[in-house]
């Protein structure tokens, strides 16, 4: 089968785990029988410029926002990029609203639902983020349903998790969801991350 087409969004000041747990979980996924990649993982950031992730981690996405390939699968990571900065970024919040139309889903981690939501993509929806900002969800997003004391919410097509580890649980999700529960459960194995499906 052609291998599904994921985009990690990246930034300034984006949180480490929050893109490099999915990016791992979906660069592993793959057939254990012929060793087929299952997803195509490639990073995005505004100007494909080189992106200072947090605590100076130096980090080159390999496309920008105008010259990318479609993706099934958007990742929007969070971080203090994401709630203090991207989040008045008007070029990222419509490049999110523009592939929340093209891709199958469009997912996020940690405070990158902030971002999902100053889209306007969850409105009506039950979301989550991490636990510190659950408030400011709430408060800010007043359409949002905002739930509490879990790792992931899944709305289908849109797809919202708790903060930084909370990404690698979300993304073992959609490994399930999208090839099955077993090849979800031997790249766990493959990580050594215990995971319930």
């Amino acid at each position: 089968m052609t291998p599904y087409s994921v985009g990690i969004l990246l930034f300034n000041e984006v949180e480490v785990l929050d893109f490099a747990g999915p990016f791992e979980v979906f660069s592993l996924a793959g057939n254990s029988k012929t060793n087929a990649k299952l997803f195509d993982v490639q990073t995005v950031s505004e100007n494909g410029n080189l992106v200072i992730a947090r605590n100076d981690l130096q980090v080159q996405p390999n496309f920008s926002i105008t010259n990318h390939p479609a993706f099934d699968l958007i990742i929007i990571p969070g971080g203090y990029g994401a709630e203090e900065i991207e989040i008045h970024n008007e070029r990222i919040i419509t490049w999110i609203q523009q592939q929340a139309k093209q891709a199958t889903i469009i997912a996020s981690v940690c405070t990158g639902a902030l971002l999902l939501a100053k889209a306007g993509l969850l409105n009506g929806l039950t979301a989550t983020t991490h636990w510190m900002d659950l408030d400011r969800l709430e408060k800010e997003f007043p359409h949002v349903l905002v739930q509490r004391n879990v790792k992931f919410v899944d709305e289908d097509t849109i797809i919202t998790s708790g903060g930084i580890s909370a990404g690698i649980n979300m993304s073992f999700h959609l490994v399930s969801k999208l090839c099955g529960q077993q090849v979800a459960l031997e790249t766990a194995k493959r990580m050594e991350y215990d995971i319930e499906l």
